[in-house]
């Protein structure tokens, strides 16, 4: 089964950006929608972003206009740019592969994203 690491998360003051990356263990030519997820202490874990083989976007109302999310399937890899970042990003962000509209069961270790106002 394809494993997913997740790497980019750091500490950045409000208004700044981070690009986050997610490796896959083998080719995500076979997955037709990736997504990135997050977590924030206290709360469930939410949908940030979706992108589909062909390039579809969906994304969160609160980060519409900030976040792109992108995929590079010769290098086996989901990103997730984060521009204009405000305090309430702040989560552990996880990808996965989204299957029947609903993310796999096993998840990766996450990056910590913290943003300081």
């Amino acid at each position: 089964q394809v494993q997913f690491v997740e790497s980019g998360g750091g500490l950045v003051q409000a208004g700044g950006s981070l690009r986050l990356s997610c490796a896959a263990s083998e080719s995500t030519l076979t997955i037709n929608v990736m997504g990135w997820y997050r977590q924030a202490p206290g709360k469930q874990r939410e949908l940030v972003a979706l992108i589909s083989t062909g390039g579809n976007t969906n994304y969160v109302n609160s980060v519409k206009g900030r976040f792109t999310i992108s995929r590079d399937n010769a290098k086996n890899t989901v990103y997730l740019q984060m521009n204009s970042l405000k305090p309430e990003d702040t989560a552990v962000y996880y990808c996965n592969a989204v299957l029947a509209g609903r993310p796999r069961n096993d998840w990766g270790q996450g990056t910590q994203v913290t943003v300081s106002s």
